[in-house]
């Protein structure tokens, strides 16, 4: 049985900030290639190497361009010894806004289940086909035991119209910080184009509504 615990990371806040947004983040991959030491690194900048086997969420508020965004991320977990990896349920896909999926780069088998995972993602049509994903490969920091090489891992996710990092969550808060970053700029990009295509469909309706009846005489 999996157990879920939900962590709330809490954060200086100004209350002269503007209203604030939010994203949900689902984190994806498979075990042991660093998911939950690169969430724990972007909401408190510390490294933690160990962890146990336990499905969590946390929040946090963070301060970008002086507004205040509300982080909700998901830190699943990988089933083991699943070779066909359902391990993406509805309710997640439901949930996210975005959708970060991690690999090892010393681990082909972890690539892998990223691949198959972005399958089903396209498969499942249960999150929206406009929800942004990025591909992290993690563990840049030891080269020496490389087994996906940069250039296949971009290749992979331009193919799959997903954005990609290769970082060292061990090593650096910066790199990680950015895949965070950029994943909220695409929602918010996402939501803006829904927005905007509502609204042309509304101004639509509304003059097909004025003008589109036709006269009987």
């Amino acid at each position: 049985m999996i157990g879920q615990m939900v962590v709330q990371v809490k954060s200086n806040s100004n209350p002269c900030s503007k209203a604030m947004d939010g994203a949900n983040v689902l984190l994806l991959g498979a075990e042991n290639v660093g998911k939950s030491a690169l969430t724990v690194r972007f909401l408190t900048r510390r490294f933690i190497g160990e962890y146990g086997d336990i499905e969590s969420i946390y929040s946090h508020i963070d301060k970008i361009d002086g507004r205040e965004i509300s982080f909700n991320i998901w830190d699943s977990l990988y089933p083991q010894n699943c070779v066909t990896p359902e391990s993406i349920s509805d309710k997640q896909l439901q949930w996210a806004d975005g959708v970060i999926l991690v690999y090892s780069i010393c681990d082909r088998a972890s690539f892998d289940v990223v691949r198959q995972q972005v399958q089903l993602i396209r498969q499942s049509r249960k999150m929206s086909a406009s929800a942004p994903m990025i591909i992290v490969g993690n563990k840049r920091d030891l080269q020496h035991q490389r087994a996906v090489s940069s250039e296949e891992g971009r290749l992979f996710a331009l193919s799959a119209d997903c954005s990609f990092f290769e970082i060292s969550a061990a090593e650096a808060y910066h790199g990680v910080m950015l895949v965070f970053h950029e994943l909220l700029e695409l929602i918010q990009e996402s939501r803006a184009l829904k927005k905007g295509v509502i609204g042309i469909k509304g101004i639509v309706r509304t003059v097909s509504a004025v003008f589109g009846k036709k006269r009987v005489e």
